[in-house]
This record gives C-alpha cells, sequence and structure tokens, in this order.
C-alpha cells in the first residue's frame, strides 16, 4: 500500500489476487477461514491498517492506546532513542497482539526493515516533528503527527510541501476539530448566529523561552539514549537527562514557547472559526499593560477585518484550550470541558453538552484512519495545519520583538505587517528585517527541508 495512493489499489488487490489465483489452481473445493473474509466481526487481512510508532511516550502512549483499540489497526513496529520506551511500548503491543513487535533506534532502519507499513504515529519532541514527517512522507508512510509540527515558518510549509510532493494523508494531533463543542462553536459562527465576526480568541501560554543551556551530564551509551539522534536537527548541545525526561520545553533550542504549544490547538481553532484556513493574519502586535510592561498578549488582524487575540487570562473557567467567538449581535466561548458559555437566551437555545473532553483524539485518530482507507484530507491535514502554526509563529516572532518595556527612553511598541503569499514581514526597518530571518533556523548537518 505505502507505493500507491489508494489504499484499496495495493495490498488489498494482492490478496484478492492471491485468493482467485489459489481458486482456480485447485481442482477441489477451496475452503478460506472465514477471518481472512471478514466473518464473525473479524477485519480482513485487506483492511488492516499497519501502524509503526516513532517517540512515544506520554501524550503519545495515549494516541497508541487509541489507535489499538480500533480493530482495524494493527501496531507492528516501534523507533525510540530511548531503550525504555521501545521496550515499554513493544511490551504493550505484545500484550495486544500475542507478540512481535519490533523495535528500532534510528528511523531510517526502522522505516528500511517495515515495507509494508501503512502508517506511523509521530509523538516526539517538538524539535523532531518536521523531519520526521518529511522522512516519513517520502518513505510512503501516511502521517498522524502530534503538534506542534515545526519550530519555525519554513518548517510549517515544509511540511505541507512533503505531504502533497510524496501523496501522504496527514493528520495533525489538534484533535478538537473533531470533538463537539468546538466543531458547535464553529458552526454558531459559520451560520452568522453570532452577527458577523469581529473577533476571534485564542486560549495561549505565556510566549517566553530561555536561551540557556543545562549543565552537562555523564552521556549514556547509544542503546540507553542515543543523544546524537535526541538532537537531531536541533544544534549541539551537552548532554542533560533532564531535556530527554521532559525538560526540554521552555528552552529555544527544542520548545517554541507557549504560543505555539497552545496556539497549534486554539489559534487554529480560531483559523476555522473565521474560515480562515487557508490564509493567515496579515498584522501582529504585542500589548502592554498600564505600567508598560509587556503582557504575554499578542493580537492581530486577517485582511476580512476579524481580530485575532491571543492571550493567557480572562477566561470563563471552561476548561483549557478555550476559544471565543464574537459577533456584532453576540459571543460564545467553549474549551476542553465540553461546557459553552454564550452571551444571549436566544443563543443559549442553540447549545448542547458534549461528553467528550477536547483533549480525546477518539474520532481525530478514527477520522485519519478512515482516511488512509479513502484518501480524502482529514480535518487536520497539513495545510491547514501550517497556517495555523505560521500564525503561532508570527505573533511569537512580534512578541519576541516587542521590546520587555515601555518607558521614555525605550522604543515604542510596534506591529509587524505580513504577506501571507510570499510568507515574509513586510515593511522597513531592523525589526522587519530581523522578523524575516527568525521565519527559518540552520539545522544541523545532515538534515535539511
Amino acid at each position: 500500500m505505502n507505493k500507491k495512493n489508494n489504499f484499496s489499489g495495493s495490498r488489498r488487490q494482492f490478496l484478492r489476487r492471491t485468493v482467485v489465483t489459489a481458486a482456480a489452481v485447485a481442482a477441489a473445493p477451496l475452503y478460506i477461514n472465514g477471518k481472512i473474509l471478514g466473518k464473525d466481526g473479524a477485519v480482513p487481512p485487506s483492511e488492516l491498517i499497519l501502524l509503526g510508532g516513532l517517540g512515544i511516550a506520554a501524550r503519545g502512549g495515549h494516541d497508541l492506546s487509541v489507535f489499538m483499540q480500533n480493530p482495524d489497526v494493527r501496531f507492528i513496529s516501534i523507533c525510540d532513542v530511548r531503550k525504555d520506551r521501545r521496550e515499554a511500548v513493544k511490551k504493550a503491543a505484545d500484550r495486544k497482539y500475542s507478540g512481535n513487535c519490533t523495535m528500532y533506534r534510528d528511523m531510517f532502519e526502522f522505516y528500511e526493515a517495515n515495507p509494508q507499513m501503512d502508517a506511523v504515529l509521530i509523538a516526539t519532541g517538538d524539535r523532531w516533528h518536521t523531519m520526521a514527517t518529511i522522512v516519513a512522507s517520502k518513505a510512503g508512510k501516511d502521517v498522524y503527527c502530534e503538534k506542534p509540527l515545526s519550530l519555525t515558518i519554513q518548517e510549517s510549509r515544509a511540511v505541507e510541501k512533503a505531504v502533497n510532493r510524496y501523496g501522504r494523508v496527514f493528520q495533525a494531533g489538534t484533535q478538537r476539530r473533531n470533538i463537539g463543542n468546538f466543531q458547535l462553536a464553529a458552526k454558531l459562527a459559520h451560520e452568522g448566529k453570532l452577527g458577523k465576526l469581529t473577533e476571534v480568541h485564542a486560549n495561549t501560554l505565556s510566549p517566553g523561552v530561555t536561551h540557556d543551556w543545562l549543565p552537562a551530564q555523564p552521556e549514556p551509551s547509544k542503546d540507553v539514549v542515543d543523544w546524537e539522534l535526541w538532537l537531531g536537527p536541533c544544534p549541539w548541545r551537552p548532554y542533560n537527562g533532564s531535556y530527554v525526561g521532559g525538560g526540554w520545553r521552555g528552552h529555544y533550542d527544542f520548545h517554541g514557547g507557549g504560543i505555539l504549544e497552545w496556539g497549534t490547538h486554539t489559534v487554529d481553532l480560531c483559523q476555522w472559526g473565521n474560515q480562515s484556513d487557508e490564509t493567515v493574519p496579515v498584522e501582529y502586535w504585542a500589548t502592554f499593560n498600564q505600567k508598560g510592561d509587556k503582557t504575554a498578549r499578542v493580537e492581530a488582524r486577517y485582511a476580512n477585518g476579524v481580530k485575532l487575540v491571543c492571550r493567557n487570562d480572562g477566561w470563563l473557567g471552561l476548561g483549557t484550550c478555550s476559544v471565543r467567538y464574537v459577533g456584532e449581535e453576540g459571543w460564545v466561548e467553549t474549551g476542553d470541558s465540553g461546557r459553552m458559555e454564550v452571551s444571549s437566551d436566544s443563543l443559549r437555545k442553540e447549545l448542547k453538552y458534549f461528553g467528550m473532553p477536547g483533549t480525546s483524539p477518539d474520532n481525530h485518530i478514527r477520522e485519519f484512519l478512515d482516511c488512509v482507507k479513502s484518501r480524502k484530507k482529514p480535518a487536520s491535514n497539513a495545510e491547514v495545519a501550517a497556517n495555523a502554526h505560521i500564525a503561532s509563529h508570527c505573533a511569537k516572532i512580534v512578541w519576541d520583538l516587542n521590546p520587555p518595556k515601555l518607558s521614555e527612553n525605550s522604543a515604542k511598541s510596534f506591529s509587524l505587517k505580513f504577506d501571507p503569499v510570499k510568507e515574509e514581514f513586510i515593511g522597513e526597518g531592523e525589526e522587519v528585517k530581523t522578523a524575516n530571518r527568525l521565519r527559518t533556523r540552520a539545522m544541523r548537518d545532515p538534515w535539511r527541508c
């Protein structure tokens, strides 16, 4: 299957041809096991999706458990630079499928040894998502990748280009597009129930990251932790076990900060609510409090005049990753709890309660599996995800470049204009030049995207 774009055109046809050939050759009546034909609720081999995994830990482990709950999935191989994680995933898969899950440390060996693999779950740290998706796409695998997909604007678009070039099905792990309360909120905005849309609000975290290094520690053997592969395309840094244990977050070399961390979910939902999946805002600016201190808030403007607000405060307590859509006639806010609040009794009549929390990937993964078979684009496809990431990166860049505090002796607050077609900041001045340099990062040899 992985060499073709049509799920039904490879392994399925091969199995059917095999059965037909066997029937033609045999002189006696042919007996076929009912499981092969899908009887008694069994999934025939022609319908099975063979899945592999890269970097499966906390969130990835939950994703994998959901994948394995689907009867048309068989998890066959794990690749991880950490021995303990390889072995933990193998143990879970072997328990589910009665053995035979293979383990690899290097993803090129992983793909070479598994040509029959149809799809891959990528749940590494953020630094690897872009390159891992490109390599998987080139290897002919469909991809479900956890967010954020990228550390830069350029990486965001590179993911989309690779997916399209190799004809793969891609789903970003921004599962809220397949969660009922978020779908209903977007529907209210799309159907004009709020009046003309004026603002969309994304629940984000503090954008700041540190450029400091953690102190060097003795490097373990490659079999225990392959530090060189863990770093991948990132700049070389001395080994520290805290990085490997999840402490890479908040460090510039490995992480894009809080707007990217949650904005890949919530800015994505704002893009959706504003029906702007094919573009991004055209102007961005940081905000300041009455003392002149820079806050964690960034605002932006779409070409249609709608304002995007990325903020970490002032929410109604409806759960993490909340969003609010504001129109001339009303507003709706919702979050991961499934609860919703609206501005009027007339809007309240539109509401329903959805029990599935916004953190659940169940529907999102099922949609991905269906698209692997149909070859349709899922909700969080590569173009949709790339644009939401680019908007988040632009917001982070303008926040970084604005002065930390306004005073009579400091530079004034400024906005940055962005061309969504050329994907570059426009205008004059050093801030614009610096912003354009921040659209990309150097990758360590031999990695390129």
